[in-house]
């Protein structure tokens, strides 16, 4: 076995109706806290209306900043770290999706250092421990953000979607409560769904993956493989729901320390050239043309994707396991209507030029058992254009 350092600093409350417990948790922190979440719809409206009671219950202040949008700007964090330091909170909790969450944990750094969060990327030293402690609350169940020190942002003017790395932007507790998650359309519940999927096989594939981390990511595969279709067809599944909430906090756990692999990286330039289109959609148009790339080295990993798929291969030799792990994944994406193409998502074959020419901007790439050039990369995203 290799060497391996595995760090999970994060206080994990999980469970069905968890959310009463946040008044508690965040006194421990601050009297002061900074609530972080999207335009309120009327739901929305009434789960902050929930959390400022139990905030209050517990003697703790708090301000909202409810301007987070979907892929979260650069000018977002900055208008959040605004009202932080003006508020003078010495917490910050983000409470949604993972726009939300990583939203939070952006204007948590850039509420407490000089520039802005946009400084502090993942190739830079990153933020230091004076980043104001983070609580995240997740209402989708399928980012891992809450368990994760990242936090990814977009830079309009540069058209460049990029993150902070670092172990600073741990949230000190996630609340996973899957009732939250109830209230998700379909389509969320869908993308997030296999984002969550994405997490788990690509740390479990990664190059910087260990033995902890693929214990973990397999246990999150078989979960979401068995009731995402499930709380697709039936959206109040609690069960389902729960066994989903866990299996996004595993992902997160995973990809913490494993990593993501040759999708997340160009996923990444997809939403940031293309912010119409979500996270989950851009891995599902390109997840076909992946596995197919990268199978060939990493035919045993594949294979045992293929045995969870389907029992009856474990009978079978590796190759022909792995070659039905392909075959299941894009079974599932069909399954769960993420059968889906460039040319349905409106992303123009310029833009996918565009997309390939960035595409080692990030270094996720060299995580893949396989390592794509930049023209490998063009040529499988042009396969995505029409299905």
């Amino acid at each position: 076995m290799k060497n391996f350092t595995y760090f999970a600093p994060t206080e994990i409350f999980f469970g069905w109706g968890c959310l009463s417990q946040i008044g508690d948790i965040a006194a421990r922190y601050s009297k002061k806290a900074l609530v972080v979440t999207g335009h309120s719809s009327p739901s929305g409206a009434a789960l902050y209306g929930r959390v400022r009671e139990y905030l209050a219950g517990a003697g703790v202040e708090a301000a909202h900043f409810d301007g987070v949008i979907p892929n979260p700007t650069t000018g977002v964090v900055s208008a959040g770290a605004r009202m932080a330091k003006d508020f003078g909170a010495r917490l910050v909790i983000g409470l949604g999706g993972g726009s939300s969450m990583d939203a939070a944990k952006a204007i948590a750094v850039e509420a407490t250092h000089p520039g802005t969060a946009w400084d502090y990327l993942h190739y830079t030293s990153g933020p230091t421990e004076k980043t104001l402690p983070i609580i995240a609350v997740g209402t989708t169940a399928g980012t891992g953000s809450q368990t994760t020190p990242c936090a990814v942002i977009t830079n309009p003017e540069k058209k460049d979607k990029s993150a902070i790395w670092h172990r600073n932007i741990f949230p000190r507790a996630a609340i996973v409560d899957p009732e939250l998650t109830v209230t998700m359309p379909k389509d969320v519940t869908a993308q997030t769904g296999f984002d969550a999927f994405c997490h788990n096989f690509e740390s479990y594939i990664s190059v910087g993956t260990n033995p902890l981390v693929e214990t973990i990511a397999l246990e999150g595969i078989r979960i979401i493989v068995e009731n995402l279709p499930k709380v697709l067809s039936d959206g109040g599944d609690a069960g389902a729901r729960s066994r989903m909430a866990w299996a996004d906090t595993l992902g997160g756990m995973a990809i913490a320390s494993g990593g993501v692999t040759l999708p997340h990286g160009l996923g990444m330039q997809i939403g940031g050239f293309c912010p119409h289109v979500s996270h989950g959609q851009s891995l599902a148009v390109f997840y076909p043309e992946f596995t197919r790339f990268t199978r060939p080295q990493a035919v045993q990993k594949f294979a045992v994707l293929g045995r969870i798929a389907d029992a009856a291969l474990l009978h079978e030799n590796d190759e022909k396991a792995a070659e039905a792990g392909c075959n299941a994944i894009d079974g599932f994406l069909q399954k769960i209507g993420l059968w889906i193409d460039f040319k349905s998502l409106n992303v123009s074959k310029e833009e996918i030029r565009i997309i390939a020419d960035h595409g080692q901007v990030l270094g996720d790439y060299k995580n893949n058992p396989r390592i794509a050039s930049i023209e490998e990369m063009y040529s499988m995203l042009m396969r995505c254009y029409e299905r």
